[in-house]
């Protein structure tokens, strides 16, 4: 099974999710095919791929589509990396998130687990306050050991998240030209 399809299969055991959209850079002839092969079995979804037009990072790709992302209307959305492979708690994320918002207006909720201390220096590590799970600090790919909490790829997003994106690319555009 290839891997887009273990994590349309994660995505689909949420009962309110409407849409995946799949976002990359590798051309549109490569994807669909096998969209097209799978969608069928998923029918309770929208399955899309988006293409982008150069290569964005996440959070420019994400941006880029924001329009298609927002377009359903939801009060968050699932962000997962296409490396991902395991089991995860979609929907438990998802209540985690909302009630995080409700209690701290979180913008992010990230799905982490322990790694070793030699493992943890290969991802995104987080450390956190262990009482509330607010992430103080977070270094992708630390060249110094950081914490052994690591960041897994699967993310909740609130909306919210386009303005502050928004705000950075200002920032960097105005300190670059002066």
């Amino acid at each position: 099974m290839p891997l887009v399809q273990h994590l349309i299969e994660a995505c689909v055991k949420v009962p309110s999710l409407k849409e995946i959209l799949i976002l990359g850079y590798f051309p549109a002839e490569d994807i669909n095919p096998l969209l097209s092969e799978i969608s069928p079995l998923y029918s309770q979804v929208k399955i899309r791929y988006l293409q982008e037009y150069t290569r964005l990072g996440t959070a420019g790709g994400i941006y880029h589509f924001r329009d298609q992302i927002k377009a359903g209307n939801p009060s968050s959305f699932i962000l997962i990396n296409g490396d991902v492979s395991g089991d995860f708690p979609l929907q438990e994320l998802l209540e985690f998130h909302s009630k995080s918002r409700t209690s701290s207006n979180a913008l992010i909720s990230i799905l982490a687990t322990e790694a070793t201390r030699q493992q943890s220096v290969n991802y995104g590590c987080i450390v956190e306050n262990k009482e509330t799970h607010q992430v103080t600090h977070y270094v992708e790919k630390p060249e110094t050991f950081v914490s052994a909490l690591i960041s897994c790829g699967i993310y909740v997003c609130s909306l919210e998240i386009f303005s502050i994106i928004a705000n950075i690319f200002l920032e960097r555009q105005q300190s670059y030209y002066g």
